[in-house]
């Protein structure tokens, strides 16, 4: 209805780069980010799947996956990639739906990895996603999600670029040239001064990651929700969570990651995204 970024279209474009060295990639760095040498065993849930990448990965480490996504396109990648590395494998299910679904979401069970990176805060309602995926994760499990930083009137100012972003196709490739001219090029110019390779790209060639198609996310990615670090940890320690890791993007625009893990007893009063501190 063209209120929302069409991220499975765009997904949909970054398999055409998708490489077995970019697989290998994004496995390796989920297991630094999850502190584990191998999936073997366990069960991954990977909420917003996106190109379906780290479903990949969280298979090819021996997890016994389920991956949804709300985008009809996106649900198409994974199922892509499916068929080339795992066709007819009974151990990785992909479906469409939505993490605002509660009803659809308790009946998944409980998973021993759910993975939810960079698209909560793509919802519409994040503190509700952020609430509902609680349920999906066994006792003992761990949670890792990414969240957009809250930078104040910086991210207003940026959730405006994206919406036009969205509504507005005359507006499109100026707003790839502003990503392209704020964020990119000073560091790069940067890196290219002290004759280092672009930091940028390294970082995303560590997780496997296109640069090109994750600046078309960045820049349309509509809704956009953000929130500071120390809200998100108060309001999954109030629910019985230990963060376990931490990376955030430095205070800058980006995400913030987390590691959580979940109590094996039940945690006391829950406290609301409003009521948390921060």
């Amino acid at each position: 209805m063209g209120k929302r970024f069409e991220f499975g279209k765009n997904w949909k474009n970054f398999l055409n780069v998708l490489s077995d060295e970019r697989v290998a990639e994004a496995a390796k760095s989920l297991e630094e980010a999850l502190e584990v040498d191998g999936l073997e065993g366990k069960t991954f849930l990977d909420i917003g799947s996106g190109s379906g990448l780290f479903s990949l990965a969280a298979r090819m480490l021996g997890a016994k996956v389920h991956s949804f996504d709300y985008d009809q396109r996106s649900v198409w990648c994974a199922n892509e990639l499916k068929g080339h590395y795992f066709k007819k494998d009974a151990r990785w299910t992909i479906e469409q739906g939505s993490v605002l679904d509660e009803e659809y979401l308790a009946g998944l069970g409980a998973f021993d990895v759910v993975y939810a990176w960079g698209c909560l805060h793509h919802t519409g309602d994040m503190w509700k996603a952020l609430e509902n995926v609680d349920v999906c994760v066994k006792p003992g499990g761990k949670l890792f999600i990414s969240i957009y930083n809250d930078q104040g009137r910086l991210s207003s100012w940026w959730e405006k670029i994206k919406k036009l972003y969205v509504h507005s196709r005359s507006s499109r490739v100026f707003i790839l040239f502003l990503v392209f001219f704020r964020f990119w090029l000073p560091p790069a110019l940067r890196d290219l001064a002290k004759g280092k390779p672009f930091h940028t790209w390294r970082e995303y060639r560590k997780r496997g990651m296109s640069p090109l198609h994750d600046a078309i996310d960045w820049a349309g990615g509509y809704p956009f929700e953000v929130s500071k670090p120390e809200r998100i940890f108060h309001f999954y320690k109030a629910k019985g969570y230990a963060l376990s890791r931490l990376k955030t993007c430095g205070g800058k625009h980006g995400c913030n990651e987390y590691v959580f893990l979940k109590a094996t007893e039940p945690a006391g009063k829950c406290v609301s995204a409003d009521s948390a501190e921060g």
